[in-house]
């Protein structure tokens, strides 16, 4: 087994790296045959979620792999491999495998014990079947991993803590006030019908809404939503299915508005949700900086120039002579969001003072001379005080309630900026999480993982070995049928019930000589390192290589058709 991860996720990456290297579906599929076509990969499999996006393969070299696999990701992705490579995290055969099972239980979600990720492997391995990418590896793998999430959430108490995102969602936008209260009879619009806004709507339904409003560009799968909705027998919550283009409308209707469609682009803007907010107040939507969720309104970071005082963010001629723009004088009255630009300006920007001594020492000799002179007259150097904040301005109840679980983002950022407007995104969520306390089950679920892990290495090490004893025992079989076909050409005269005693004597001393040579043999390839008995078992009997490989490939061929005419 050479099983080789490459991925990132919330853990390893910032989520505007995420959802800039977020893969549509026609990028998913050519991702997996381009792996399969690569030198170093035999088989291919593809976990992409909205905050973790995982190639799987089989590989024959560990370094070739990693580098293929990553700039196959990159390529794919549309962002660089020199600013892609510094998020990427590799894992590799029993690591990769402890990785997958991780996931599988929701350790590594962003909401701890999540149950979600568990449908999502399930259609990263039937896409992967669907284009022939996965082999007996995978197959294994991904299947053992479902198997894995199931028991740890049958066996633990990890769905106490486990929430989906949907529901984590809600909670960031309720404040921490109960969710069913906060929800009660809300008017709510849900855009998409995949299963996250199938999800979405189910748990806004069973909060107590008092409407759900499902749009989506394909009018049918909105209108089977709306009416699985209705006719639920668990909630009583009407529900309507609406056109895309009816969502500006619905949007001055909704107190809460969740959205997780497959967009590439952005589906609500700015405008459109200052819009939506207008029709509902009758006011200018106003721009606010606060806290709790919102942001202030940074912008883009000027060209840094080391050494050199050009595109510094300062208004330079208004800066009193004699003072380094570096200075705490120079900066003392800005706004936070100036204040922040011109840091990472200094940071990105910082003169070498040794270079600055050789180039202008006269400079810096009447510096020290006025802070001498200073120092004479009042005893000390003056400590210059940091500007005080300026009071933020209180920010206004929210009047409409704003969920994005799209990655990329459907929701315009700026939205954050809106006053009137809670805006809770996948950036959010990521933020919100790392504070979350970790469930007391986790321990637990975690000794499931360590047990399954190695469980699955022993019965993949084991595997590795069965064509070759198989390959042995068929070489076992030739050697009687030659030499009972030679007996009768000695002995002409055997009747057939004693050349059928010959035969099985001869059959039960081969047996019993292999019976604990190879029982022993499939016990010490399960064991770590074991991997090299079935080269051993080749050299001493001498077996042909292409023999045990049609093993392989007759049990391979004998699954694959088992799985296609499936259950009986």
């Amino acid at each position: 087994m050479s099983l080789l991860v490459v991925g990132l996720s919330h853990r390893s990456a910032p989520v505007s790296v995420l959802e800039r290297a977020s893969l549509n579906t026609d990028a998913q599929i050519k991702l997996l045959q381009d792996t399969v076509a690569a030198e170093p990969a035999a088989e291919a499999a593809l976990l992409a979620t909205c905050n973790r996006i995982e190639l799987y393969a089989d590989v024959d070299k560990f370094h070739a792999g990693v580098a293929e696999l990553s700039t196959l990701l990159a390529q794919h992705s549309g962002v660089g491999l020199e600013e892609l490579t510094p998020y990427l995290y590799v894992h590799y055969e029993d690591r990769a495998v402890h990785h997958l099972f991780s996931v599988a239980c929701g350790l590594d979600s962003m909401v701890v014990g999540e149950g979600q990720i568990l449908g999502q492997i399930k259609d990263s391995l039937a896409k992967a079947q669907e284009l022939h990418s996965a082999g007996r590896l995978l197959n294994d793998l991904f299947q053992q991993a479902l198997r894995v999430g199931k028991r740890a959430h049958s066996e633990t108490g990890i769905d106490r803590a486990g929430q989906s995102l949907v529901s984590f969602g809600l909670e960031q936008l309720s404040a921490g006030a109960d969710v069913r209260t906060w929800a009660r009879g809300k008017k709510a619009l849900v855009i998409g019908a995949g299963s996250m806004s199938s999800l979405a709507a189910a748990t806004l339904a069973r909060a107590g809404v008092g409407e759900i409003v499902i749009a989506n560009r394909t009018a049918d799968r909105a209108e089977r939503l709306a009416q699985i909705l209705t006719e639920s027998d668990e909630t009583d919550v009407p529900a309507r299915a609406v056109p895309m283009d009816a969502v500006p409308l619905e949007l001055t209707r909704a107190d809460v508005a969740v959205s997780c469609t497959g967009a590439t682009g952005l589906v609500l803007t700015a405008e459109t949700i200052a819009a939506a907010v207008e029709g509902r107040t009758g006011q200018p939507v106003a721009e606010v900086a606060g806290t709790d969720g919102t942001r202030t309104d940074v912008r883009p970071l000027p060209p840094t120039s080391v050494g050199a005082d050009e595109n510094c963010p300062l208004d330079l001629a208004a800066v009193q002579s004699g003072f380094s723009v570096m200075g705490e004088a120079a900066v003392a009255g800005m706004d936070a969001a100036t204040l922040e630009q011109h840091a990472a300006w200094v940071d990105n920007g910082t003169v070498d003072r040794r270079e600055a001594l050789r180039s202008a020492p006269e400079a810096d000799a009447e510096l020290i001379s006025a802070l001498a002179a200073t120092v004479a007259t009042v005893g000390r150097i003056p400590e210059h005080r940091k500007p005080e904040p300026a009071p933020e301005a209180p920010r206004p109840e929210p009047v409409l309630f704003l969920l994005d679980l799209a990655m990329p983002r459907d929701i315009d950022a700026a939205v954050h900026r809106l006053a009137g407007v809670r805006l809770v995104d996948i950036e959010s969520l990521a933020g919100a999480s790392a504070d979350a306390p970790m469930a007391a089950d986790v321990d637990q679920v975690r000794r499931i993982v360590s047990d399954e892990v190695a469980a699955f290495g022993a019965a993949q090490r084991a595997a590795h070995i069965t064509p070759t004893v198989v390959a042995l025992r068929t070489m076992a079989a030739d050697v009687v049928a030659s030499e009972i076909a030679r007996l009768d050409g000695r002995l002409p005269g055997l009747d057939e019930k004693q050349r059928g005693e010959i035969t099985q004597a001869v059959r039960r001393v081969v047996d019993k000589l292999l019976h604990a040579p190879t029982v022993r043999v499939k016990q010490l390839a399960a064991e770590p390192g074991g991997a090299g008995y079935a080269d051993a078992l080749r050299t001493l009997f001498d077996l042909d290589p292409e023999t045990v490989a049609s093993v392989s490939r007759a049990e391979e061929s004998t699954e694959k058709n088992a799985k296609n005419r499936g259950p009986a």
